[in-house]
């Protein structure tokens, strides 16, 4: 997968397009599958987690992820959860602003990481009802992976 660079702006842009109409459990394990099926016929190996609230609503590992990917996508959607934005942005912003992540928000590393591939459910309105998270690729191609599956099922 070959993804342009993001930038801060573009990765704002993206999560303003990728607001949801809805959640409930269907709407997770849809957003989940198609996740899947695009990693599966790429054969990626990651682990894809989709989370209602802190409560895990989805999960699956493909075939060359293991067990650890998902200590990476629990970190994510911390992340996701505590600054209701993505992950991928998190990480940028931090870059741009030449602070290390942890230790200017006093978070542990083993609770939180500002890497891409945790991305906000949140509903029209802007209200943050959960998370979707990838590990096992480099962080910008997880990330793709998730608005690609969003995109998908949005219709846009």
């Amino acid at each position: 997968m070959t993804q342009a660079t993001p930038t801060i702006d573009s990765v704002i842009a993206e999560e303003a397009l990728l607001h949801i109409p809805t959640f409930h459990y269907d709407f997770a394990w849809t957003l989940g599958s198609i996740i899947r099926q695009k990693a599966a016929e790429k054969h990626y190996p990651v682990a894809i987690e989709v989370r209602h609230g802190n409560d895990v609503v989805f999960a699956t590992l493909l075939p060359g992820a293991t067990i650890d990917n998902f200590g990476w996508t629990k970190r994510k959607c911390a992340v996701v959860h505590r600054f209701h934005r993505s992950s991928l942005r998190v990480r940028l912003e931090s870059a741009a602003k030449g602070y290390d992540f942890n230790a200017k928000f006093g978070l542990p590393i083993t609770e939180y990481v500002a890497s891409g591939g945790g991305f906000p459910l949140i509903l029209q309105g802007s209200t943050l009802v959960g998370s979707v998270a990838v590990s096992g690729l480099p962080d910008v191609e997880d990330h793709a992976l998730i608005t690609d599956g969003l995109k998908i099922m949005l219709g846009v």
